[in-house]
């Protein structure tokens, strides 16, 4: 799963934007890309906010594939180009002062210590759920649109 938050992109209402991409077995299954409802003052907390949608979707998909009785063995290896994401999911004991913050964070922390999930920092450059939150432009746009679709390659 690649996870991406763009922070305060909406030059209007200054809103970020959620990009969720999951694959399965190399496979893009879920692509999502949505406006957050909340206004986060980080980057931190609109990424915070991007992984916890990212589970919920993971979860969700775990749950009509173990109705198909696919069977699923191991985590997902998550992906986000934000190295404070990371390091508080590996941290219990993290302070958080927002509230939705410290919702989001205890939620995603859950799902890491049920070994749902690792989480690992991704370079923005590589990070495929870039492209469904920020604008990309010409051989970018092509380069993450055929890591996309064609994984292997």
């Amino acid at each position: 799963m690649f996870v991406d938050a763009s922070n305060a992109m909406n030059l209007v209402t200054r809103q970020s934007r959620t990009g969720v991409l999951i694959y399965v077995k190399k496979a893009p299954i879920i692509c999502f890309s949505k406006k957050q409802n909340s206004i986060e003052t980080s980057s931190f907390g609109s990424e915070f906010m991007a992984v916890k949608t990212g589970v919920e979707l993971l979860l969700g998909l775990i749950y009509k594939l173990q109705m198909m009785v696919v069977p699923i063995e191991g985590y997902c290896h998550t992906c986000v180009d934000n190295m404070s994401v990371v390091n508080n999911t590996s941290v219990p004991e993290s302070v958080l002062k927002k509230k939705s913050n410290s919702i989001a964070f205890h939620y995603v922390r859950s799902k890491c210590a049920e070994d749902v999930l690792r989480i690992t920092y991704e370079n923005t450059k590589t990070n495929l759920a870039d492209i469904l939150t920020k604008v990309q432009v010409g051989a970018t746009k092509k380069s993450f649109r055929d890591k996309i679709m064609f994984p292997g390659n």
